[in-house]
């Protein structure tokens, strides 16, 4: 975020502060791309008068998508925390991005949140990306409500999309869904208001007033108060939006509210709002994470108390020409001030190229999530440090006399390999200093420096997140190029071969003599280069011996492929002839000579390329086993079984195992993301080097 742009977002939202943490609800909204989560958000604000008006995508000039590249992309690509005072609460609003691709800081968002609003559109159906996004909040146990969005656009159905909630998220019965408030006009819900059903009189809603009721009341404390309600007896509203409150914290029960958040209406906002402040939980109510000192011991238990240890945890990076490296903060316990002596700890992420690390440092600059100044922040609340080297996504913030780690959120495994290079020779400093700041900002990037192709590799979780984090390295200043991905190859002889070689100079002064004869022959997979001696009479003085294996393995580790590195394994290398000069033979002559020998072997036939294989296990759902199986059969795939997974996730899924040569697999997460709708995932780990066919092996030399 820019300065003009923190500005602009400062001049939009006004500081917000809260006086305890009851009166505080952090809701993170959630739902895939194109729902409606970024001008829902603006038409909240504005429904609280935060904002004077809500903005739009496309004018770009909403609160939450306020950096340039979510700007240019009109979709949203960072976690961004917008607050507002509703009543006598502060409500931090979490807007997330819905793209699989930006999973890590869906991810983020709701560590960082104590509830969630889960967006669906009125005008689409429930695909799998959607189940997938409702199980990331469930596996949290994140309190959740669902809000059924864009009731004024066309082809909208409440009633398809309510019924398709119910049964992919409302349990067995469907009961653990149900609405709150209903449209007035069924027949057309955007033209009218909505009801209340908790306090609603008109026999109309009678059938959905007792369900809602029955299923809150199941959550109740007060064991008596079902009998009471099914006898007939008036329930105090009060007492049923407390046990709403209790069934919506436990995250057993997940009201509807449908709204329109779209265009200039503000139908559903303030409905939305009250059951945010009703019945959502405060930062007290929610378990709070673990932490542990950073030798790995256990720490205190954390409470949402201001007097308690100081526990925060960044949960988004960014760099300020002026302010510098900037971090948005999630305070769990204890009090954050401008004169509070940090400690910063990252511990957990040192497989993607996140070192371990820890720091002592002072805060220079305190911020509210707005960015203006303040002087502390308190548990359950947002805060934003400035200034401070050494954080990073995901590092923990705690005082200098007591320093804890809060091991960060679980990230999917970044899949989608992308090579850049610095396009000149002076651009290598400024690509190196932009891929530090990409380290601290994207815990979900894996930086790969690949001693056996020599590439610079940042792993990605798909196409929209590797243009971002081009995006990122460029705006670092860095001039930077794509470059294709090349896998690690070998080779290895097919049958024996003889090979001479000879190193003979007399140009004056000392000459240069060595002559060896060599048989290399193939071992099996996994043996390595071995190399042997069986001269006979001293042909090759015994002191050349080593000399001659020297340049053998020189050579094979370079390979003997004029295109390319490809180192040659599993082979055995025999010496078994040779010639010296009295002399004029020397270490390097011979080492050159057996260097020779081995090239002749290989001009003689019998080497064959070898390309990596992968074992893949892919995750998807039964409809899409088909598209996935022919797709496989295209990438020279080894299918090796399919199985049903069995999971609470709604709908049917399976996992199909299989072998797949690498090369096949570098854009493989775009394209199983389209044949299954952006819900299939898979994994993958090296298995072996096999032989690549003849059309294939020219091509991977190309």
């Amino acid at each position: 975020m820019s300065v003009k742009t923190a500005a602009r977002t400062q001049s939009r939202l006004a500081p917000v502060a809260a006086g305890n943490p009851e009166q505080i609800r952090n809701v993170a909204l959630v739902g895939h791309g194109g729902v409606g989560k970024t001008t829902l958000t603006e038409h909240l604000l504005a429904a609280a008068g935060a904002i004077s008006r809500a903005g739009t995508v496309a004018d770009g000039n909403t609160v939450s998508d306020a950096d340039p590249v979510e700007i240019s992309q009109q979709r949203s690509a960072f976690l961004s925390v917008c607050p507002m005072r509703y009543r006598d609460m502060v409500l931090n609003l979490l807007d997330t991005p819905g793209s699989p691709d930006f999973v890590g800081e869906l991810r983020a968002g709701l560590r960082a949140a104590d509830a969630a609003l889960f967006v669906v559109s009125a005008a689409e159906e429930l695909d799998d990306s959607t189940l997938a996004l409702w199980e990331e909040c469930a596996a949290l146990g994140t309190p959740r409500a669902v809000v059924i969005n864009r009731l004024d656009a066309p082809r909208a159905d409440l009633a398809r999309t309510l019924a398709a909630c119910r049964q992919a998220f409302g349990g067995v019965d469907g009961n653990a869904v149900l609405p709150l408030y209903l449209p007035t006009d069924a027949a057309q819900p955007a033209a009218g208001g909505l009801v209340e059903l908790l306090t609603a009189t008109d026999p109309a809603y009678s059938d959905d007033r007792a369900a809602l009721i029955e299923a809150i009341i199941a959550e109740s404390e007060d064991e008596s108060l079902l009998d009471r309600y099914l006898s007939g007896d008036d329930l105090d509203p009060a007492v049923l939006v407390a046990d709403l409150h209790t069934a919506v914290g436990r995250g057993h029960f997940h009201p509807v509210v449908p709204v329109c958040g779209g265009g200039d209406s503000s139908f559903g906002m303030s409905e939305l709002l009250e059951l945010i402040v009703r019945g959502f939980p405060s930062p007290t109510e929610r378990p709070l994470p673990d932490c542990y000192t950073p030798i790995g011991a256990d720490g205190p238990k954390l409470t949402c108390d201001p007097a308690g240890p100081l526990a925060a945890e960044v949960v988004r990076t960014w760099v300020d020409p002026y302010l510098g490296r900037v971090s948005l903060a999630r305070v769990f316990s204890g009090t954050i001030t401008t004169d509070t002596a940090l400690h910063v700890s990252g511990h957990g992420s040192a497989d993607r190229g996140h070192p371990d690390h820890d720091a002592d440092e002072k805060v220079a600059t305190l911020l509210g999530p707005t960015l203006a100044p303040i002087s502390s922040a308190f548990a359950g609340d947002f805060c934003v440090v400035a200034r401070l080297a050494s954080a990073e996504t995901g590092d923990t913030l705690s005082e200098q006399r007591q320093p804890l780690v809060i091991l960060p959120w679980q990230l999917p495994e970044p899949l989608l390999p992308m090579a850049v290079r610095a396009a000149t020779r002076n651009d290598e400093d400024a690509l190196a200093k932009a891929l530090t700041r990409l380290a601290a900002a994207d815990p979900a990037v894996r930086i790969e420096r690949n001693a056996e192709t020599n590439q610079l590799v940042l792993w990605c979780l798909g196409e929209a997140h590797a243009e971002v984090v081009l995006a990122r390295l460029r705006a670092g200043g860095a001039a930077i190029e794509t470059e294709p991905v090349r896998v690690p190859l070998l080779a290895t002889f097919t049958t024996q071969a003889r090979g001479h070689g000879r190193q003979v100079k007399q140009s004056g002064g000392h000459g240069q003599y060595a002559v060896c004869d060599v048989v290399v022959e193939p071992l099996p997979r996994g043996s390595g280069v071995q190399f042997l001696d069986r001269v006979v009479g001293g042909a090759v003085p015994s002191q050349f011996i080593g000399s001659v294996e020297k340049g053998v393995r020189a050579q094979l580790a370079r390979g003997l492929q004029q295109q390319a590195t490809v180192p040659v394994v599993d082979v055995q290398v025999t010496l078994v002839d040779g010639k010296a000069h009295s002399v004029d033979s020397s270490d390097a002559a011979f080492q050159t000579a057996g260097a020779l020998a081995v090239k002749d072997a290989a001009a003689a036939g019998g080497v064959q390329l070898l390309e990596p294989v992968d074992s893949v296990r892919i995750t998807v759902a039964e409809h899409s086993i088909g598209a996935v199986l022919s797709d496989l059969s295209g990438r020279r795939a080894r299918v090796t079984g399919t199985e049903p997974l069995t999971s609470d996730r709604p709908g049917n899924r399976s996992v199909i195992s299989a072998e797949v040569p690498a090369i096949e697999l570098l854009r493989y997460p775009a394209v199983l993301r389209s044949l299954t709708g952006g819900a299939g995932s898979f994994t993958r780990s090296y298995l072996r080097h096999d032989p690549a066919p003849p059309t294939v092996a020219a091509a991977l030399l190309g």
